[in-house]
């Protein structure tokens, strides 16, 4: 019997997802971050799944994002 996949961490589907959406946008880091008023290495722990954020921090990428908060999370739990 072989291993079982387990769904990636909700961490690491979030941060996939802001990514995907910044790339989208042509945004680097750097530029998300600012215009999200977060620290660019901050931003970088986000993308890589090892940040747990708060809420402040969610709503102010997705609106860095042009993005709804649902729209956003619609995009974590397909990915």
């Amino acid at each position: 019997m072989g291993k079982r996949r387990t769904k990636p961490d909700v961490r690491e589907r979030f941060g996939f997802a802001v990514k995907v959406r910044r790339e989208e946008l042509g945004l680097t880091q750097e530029d998300l971050a600012d215009k999200a008023g977060i620290h660019r290495t901050y931003l970088s722990d986000v993308e890589r799944g090892t940040r747990n954020l708060s809420l402040l921090n969610i709503e102010r990428l997705a609106a860095a994002l042009a993005i709804t908060m649902t729209d956003l999370f619609a995009a974590v739990e397909r990915g």
